[in-house]
Order: structure tokens, then sequence, then C-alpha cells
């Protein structure tokens, strides 16, 4: 049941006011109210704007409101102290064992799922149970493994496989066991039921080059080493680019990081896309193959590509000045490309015309803007030489590097700076950090490019680079370019759309 009263207001002679009430139909009568006591419940508000009549009543009840509203909701939220959970009981080591042999991982990262079973509270040892002379079984070194851990899998006790591994260790390094290899183990007879067997032979391929075996003689454990004939002869591969490059080097059995290379190396000098189905490339692997059998290939030695129609290439990847760099079979190296970002963020303020934030008047705006936080590292864009570094005015905190054909950039507003001045830094090394530093509005990298001191807008260069060889070292590149190109490929099909030519 509800209650509810309406009035109307009318004007009547003499400025006298009328009120009528209205009440639910229920058969209630109405409530009399007086024009004054309704006209000052009109009036009252409870929700004051405490910001206008410090002080006064209306105020001071809107702020008894406010704190009357804050405490009643205080008073009904939750507490907040912590609430302890039951923590459960340690796993005891016989259940332990138990959980990792039935537990589902992965068996290429080490996994004890499938290799052995540990007994559950339902076995019962047999007093009289026959034990078995030995156990050979094959134990494999999975991603991210550890020697040590290989052998405790496969049964040896962990203060043994210490001791074998330090023997490993002595010859080669058990870190450069390949993921994948087998070890095949045995394990003599325990002295009793409880205790570990002891490893009484164990063989593995350590190396491509090196084949380890152990075996207890008289008690000890003894080393033998095995070395394995390898040929280092290079491998030639050579087919047909066809509709893919990248499809028809990969059917040719070349590994895919080889393939990324070469194809970075020819970006450098031509338009990828400009291959046409009948060029064919030339690619020289380093490789090693086993007297076993076994194989496995290095870097990228050479790339070469013969086109149809164009310049075809030979290039060669050759040291200079610290630096690996891909050269011509003239002796000069080119690399294009477009100049790396120095910072990773976006730009806030294109190259051209622009009202200055701080000074107010608009202004040729000789850069780019990269909107960064504060302490974001600062790359530099291409290898060059540091000709400035310190403070710049307005710039703040910079550092501005030369390079070849009268070309320069500029880092400004730093918060640090990493880079010294005559030093040589590389494409992406690290020269300075983001800061605010100069006439800034706040963290970010003001960034420029000059071409004989004409700014350019930096999103629109390209750049090439040249380096030549000197006389002594051009005679040792050409040399080792004709070793290359004198390996003889025969012929092997390798199907897809390119035929391989491999030499070995």
């Amino acid at each position: 049941m509800g209650l509810y009263h309406g009035s109307e207001f009318g004007a009547a002679g003499g400025g006298a006011v009328s009120l009528r009430a209205q009440t639910a139909p229920l058969g209630l009568a109405p409530l009399p109210l007086k024009p004054r006591r309704l006209s000052r419940l009109r009036s009252l508000q409870l929700v004051t704007d405490l910001g206008v009549g410090v002080g006064s009543r209306e105020w001071l009840r809107g702020a008894a409101t406010c704190l009357a509203l804050c405490y009643a909701a205080w008073s009904f939220s939750p507490g907040m102290e912590p609430l302890i959970g039951a923590s459960p009981a340690p796993i005891a080591e016989e259940h332990w064992e138990e959980l990792q042999a039935l537990t589902i991982s992965p068996l290429a990262y080490g996994a004890d799922t499938g290799r052995r079973m540990a007994p559950t509270d339902a076995v019962q040892p047999l007093l009289d149970a026959p034990d078995r002379p030995s156990v050979e079984l094959t134990a494999m070194m999975g991603f991210g493994d550890s020697f040590t851990r290989v052998l405790e899998r496969a049964g040896v006790a962990s203060a043994e496989a210490g001791r074998v591994a330090a023997m490993v260790a002595a010859v080669s390094d058990p870190e450069g066991i390949k993921p994948g290899t087998v070890m095949d183990v045995r394990l003599g007879s325990r002295s009793s039921l409880t205790a570990p067997r002891p490893l009484e032979a164990l063989s593995f391929r350590a190396r491509l080059d090196l084949k380890l075996s152990i075996r207890r003689v008289d008690g000890r454990l003894m080393l033998t080493q095995a070395p394995v004939p390898v040929d280092g002869t290079p491998l030639r591969i050579q087919g047909r680019v066809g509709t893919s490059l990248y499809r028809a080097a990969r059917a040719a059995g070349i590994p895919a990081k080889a393939v990324e290379t070469y194809i970075r190396a020819i970006a450098s000098q031509i338009d990828i896309g400009d291959l046409g189905e009948d060029d064919r490339f030339d690619i020289v692997l380093e490789h090693r193959r086993a007297a076993t059998g076994e194989s496995e290939s290095g870097s990228l030695l050479y790339a070469g590509l013969e086109r149809s129609g164009g310049k075809s290439l030979q290039l060669m990847p050759w040291q200079q000045d610290g630096r690996v760099q891909w050269f011509e079979a003239s002796g000069v190296g080119k690399a294009r490309g477009v100049l790396q970002r120095p910072v990773p963020g976006v730009v806030s303020s294109d190259f051209g015309l622009r009202r200055h934030p701080i000074l107010g008047y608009t202004r040729m705006h000789k850069g780019l803007d990269f909107t960064a936080g504060y302490g974001t590292p600062i790359l530099a864009a291409t290898d060059g030489v540091v000709a400035a570094a310190g403070w710049a005015g307005g710039y703040g905190q910079q550092v501005r590097l030369s390079h070849a054909g009268g070309v320069t950039t500029s880092y400004s507003h730093m918060s640090r700076i990493i880079a010294e001045p005559g030093s040589h830094v590389r494409q992406g090394q690290l020269i300075g950090y983001v800061g605010s530093s100069g006439l800034s509005t706040g963290p970010h990298l003001h960034y420029e490019l000059h071409v004989n001191g004409v700014p350019v807008d930096p999103a629109s260069v390209q750049f090439a680079t040249r380096a030549q060889l000197s006389a002594p070292e051009l005679a040792g590149f050409r040399a080792r370019l004709r070793a290359l190109l004198s390996i003889q490929p025969g012929a092997t099909p390798a199907g897809g759309d390119g035929t391989a030519h491999l030499a070995f």
C-alpha cells in the first residue's frame, strides 16, 4: 500500500494560494499541509555544493550529509583482513617420484613420462626376488636438458652422475651435446634392493668428430675417446628460382637460416621483386660430414645469382674493420636500405612548418619528433662517427653523428648521453636515452637528418653505403672466392621446381 501527495498552485484573489491534496484511490483522507511547511520542504537541499558558501547553514548541512553517507558506506564495507587458506602438505620424496613418472610433459624436454614407472603403495617387495644382473637402456638429451639430469633419469645415482659429467667435461663440453643425442646406458647389479644400480657402461656422440664411451674396469670408471674423421669440404647447392626463391631454396635442402641470410645478402644489391623464374641461385655453405654418415651445415659462405636478364651477382662475406660485410667479386661492398628508427615510439610531429609549442609562433620543424617514455634507449640510425655529444642550447643534450656522403643525423632532448665524441658507432648501437632537456614540453626524441647542411625529411631517405677492400685484403678475398667457386657440384635431384647440385 502506498500513499502519495500531489499539489497544485494557482493564483487566487488577493494573492491567496489554494492547495488541493490528492490521495491514492484507497479511501484515505488527505493529509493537510500548510503552505509554509511545504515551501520549506521544497527549499530543503540535501545535496549541496561544498565549494560555495563555506560555513553557512546550507554548507554545514551538506557536509553533514556527505559525512553520513561516507560513514554508511564505510560501515557496510567488507573487512580487509587476509583470508588464511589451508596450505597443502609437502609431497614426500617417494610420492614426488611417482608424480614425475605419471605427469604428462614432452619427452623432448627431458620428461620422466613413460621412461620408468615409480612404485606405488600397492607394490610389495619380495624378499627372495631374483635381481637382474644388468639393465640396458637408452637415454636421450632433450631441449634445455642437462647431461647430469639425463643420467639421473636413466637410473644413475646423483653422485655417480656428477662424477661422469666431470670426466666428460675434461675432454668436451657437456653443454655442447646436441638435443636428440642418444646415449646407450648399461647399469650393473645392485648391492641391495634399495641401493641404486651402478653405471657399468655409457657411450654417446659428444660431438660430430668425437665419440665417448665410459666403462667400469676393476671397480673404476674409465673414459675412452674415439675421434671420428670429418670432411669439412663446403657444400654447394644450385637451383632455379621458380615462383618463390625461398621455397625453391628450401626444397633444395638449404637450411632456413641460411636461406634468410642469402636473401638479405642479395637484397642489399637488387630488388627481390625483380627476380625472374629462370634466374638461378648458387649457394655455398659450411658443411661437415663424418665418416659414419652424420652431417651438419653451418653458415653461408657464398651467395651467387645467375640472372636470365640482368646483372649476375657474386657475393662473399668478408671482415673489414671488425665487421663482416658482403662484398662483390670486384671487392666492393654495398648496402642499401632505410634508416633504422632511433626509438620505437610513434611520430608525434612531422617534418615541415608547425607552430612551436613553447615559443608560440610558426617556424620550420627540421626533423621528426618521436613520442617515447623517459629513459627509452636511443639507437644510431646507421653507421657513423660521433661528431658532437653534449649540450646544444634549445636542443638540450644532443648527439650528432657524421655519415658518408655529407650526411649527418642528430638526436636531441636526451636525458643521458652514452656515445663519446670521435667514436665509431654501428647501426642500432646505443647512443643515449630519451629525456626532456632543452626547450621541450615532455620526454621525446627530436631527430634530424642533414645532407650537406640542408635539413631533409628523414622519413623520405634511403641510404647506400660502399666499402672498398685494400690491395692486400683484395688479394686474400679473391683467393678465397676462387677456392669456393672451384667446388664442382654434382647433379642430385632435389624435387620441387628447383634442381639441387651438391658437392662434398
